[in-house]
């Protein structure tokens, strides 16, 4: 009955609460993925950025970021993303840490014209790691023989079945640094009158949301609910913003479609394992 009276009310006299659209952007920074290990790139985000800048009356974005990094091209491309609609749109851009913001996560961190970390989150991590595994010396011991056959000397540079040779190993490492040097730059142009003067900062540690906004990494401290209503008031409303499924999530997804589903998850179970594997390490360095 007082819902159905308000409706009379004319919009101008009714109360109004200031919404901010919220993107969560969470997982390992990579091209690819799928419906058992979705990845975060430009491709899997886009959308979501879009409907959220398309809030016409929003005075800003929220974007909460939980990644401890990954493909530094996806990360500069979703980054460039939230820049372009920011100003295309007119929107101030906060970017609220969860747990991590680290290497490819805290670039993304970067887009935001205020970066706000919990004091237990981790932030930080500007630097570039490669690395493998050793299957190798596993195929080995099963008694499985690689063969390769190039044409270029150098067409089987870093071949994880080869012994390593060090040409190869300067050469990788030049493109650490060429790459490092692209993640510094913009973190002292995004930054910029920000940061403390301290020989660790570019090194690849990362450190506590507390510290970090010492270090000038993050501008604040706290939670997004009490941020936003800090700024916006208590009569705030948060919209998360979801991905709209597709024809296939949404066959898959009907009770009718049980035999596929069980198919589909059978054929990724394999390769889910795998990836979980390497996520794994991917968080464990941050202790998670």
């Amino acid at each position: 009955m007082l819902s159905s009276l308000k409706r009379l009310i004319p919009k101008k006299f009714r109360e109004q609460k200031t919404v901010i659209p919220l993107v969560r952007l969470a997982g390992i920074i990579q091209a690819g993925g799928s419906r058992f290990r979705p990845s975060l790139s430009l491709e899997s985000v886009e959308e979501s950025l879009e409907k959220a800048f398309d809030f016409k009356k929003a005075p800003a974005v929220a974007i909460v970021i939980n990644s401890p990094g990954g493909s530094p091209v996806q990360s500069r491309a979703i980054f460039h993303r939230i820049r372009s609609l920011a100003v295309e749109k007119e929107k101030k851009v906060l970017v609220f840490v969860e747990d991590v913001a680290a290497s490819g996560g805290y670039l993304i961190a970067l887009a935001g014209d205020e970066i706000i970390a919990d004091p237990t989150s981790i932030v930080g991590s500007i630097g570039v790691i490669s690395g493998g595994f050793g299957f190798p010396e596993l195929l080995k011991k099963i008694g499985v023989e690689r063969r390769i056959y190039t044409a270029g000397e150098n067409k089987s540079v870093l071949d994880p079945f080869m012994p390593e040779k060090q040409s190869d190993i300067n050469h990788l490492k030049s493109l650490q640094l060429d790459v490092h040097k692209v993640f510094i730059d913009m973190v002292k142009e995004r930054r910029a009158g920000k940061l403390a003067e301290d020989d660790q900062l570019f090194s690849g540690l990362f450190w506590s949301g507390e510290k970090g906004r010492e270090l000038g990494l993050v501008d604040a401290t706290g939670d997004m609910t009490t941020d936003l209503k800090r700024r916006y008031g208590d009569k705030v409303k948060i919209e998360a913003i979801e991905k709209s499924k597709g024809f296939f999530s949404r066959l898959i997804s009907g009770s009718s479609s049980h035999a596929l589903e069980q198919a589909s998850i059978g054929e990724g179970l394999a390769k889910g394992l795998a990836d979980t594997a390497e996520e794994r390490l991917w968080w464990s360095r941050y202790g998670l």
